[in-house]
């Protein structure tokens, strides 16, 4: 199940970063379509890390920021009507990265 989960959370940052190769902020703001992608793959990440959490609690620690990740989900699933895209492009570039780092480790 571990194991299931690492990959999951994995290929969703790769195709983040897929799908935002070569964007700019505004891309992210005017395009409905990308939009909806970035907001999946978060989701997707969130979901992964909040079974992971109840799967192998050692493993869920080793990774920063893990609760965070799961609160942006949260907001996601259940506070469509206040996502900020911004907040979702500055966390792809500043905490993706970190994220696949812990990943690494495990």
């Amino acid at each position: 199940m571990r194991e299931k989960l690492l990959e999951d959370i994995r290929r969703a940052c790769e195709e983040l970063a897929l799908f935002l190769e070569e964007k700019v902020p505004s891309d992210l703001e005017q395009d409905r379509g990308l939009q909806l992608i970035v907001e999946r793959e978060f989701e997707i990440i969130g979901e992964a890390m909040n079974r992971l959490q109840r799967a192998d609690e050692a493993a869920f620690a080793k990774i920063t920021h893990g609760h965070r990740i799961i609160g942006t989900r949260n907001i996601l699933a259940h506070g469509y009507d206040i996502i900020d895209h911004r907040i979702l492009w500055d966390a792809f570039h500043q905490d993706l990265p970190k994220l696949l780092e812990d990943l690494k480790s495990l």
